[in-house]
């Protein structure tokens, strides 16, 4: 339940600032379908420190406001 939710929160923030799936895509450096795939709960988000920093400044908001799975993975590309 609590990933349905955290995938509900992500859809929620991104709609709140008036992106769509695409140009969250772009701002974070991954496709559309890698955006709809982590809203649908199809796949687990897995973002470098780098792409969710952006994901933080596309969504205007603090790293304590990202729902729990989406947090970044400790190695850098």
């Amino acid at each position: 339940m609590e990933k349905e939710i955290n995938r509900s929160k992500l859809v929620q923030l991104r709609k709140k600032v008036g992106l769509s799936q695409k140009d969250l895509a772009e701002a974070v450096g991954v496709t559309e379908d890698t955006i709809a795939n982590w809203e649908n709960g199809r796949r687990q988000p897995r973002l470098y420190l780098s792409q969710f920093k952006k994901l933080c400044q596309a969504l205007q908001i603090e790293v304590e406001e990202v729902p729990d799975d989406l947090g970044p993975l400790t190695n850098e590309k």
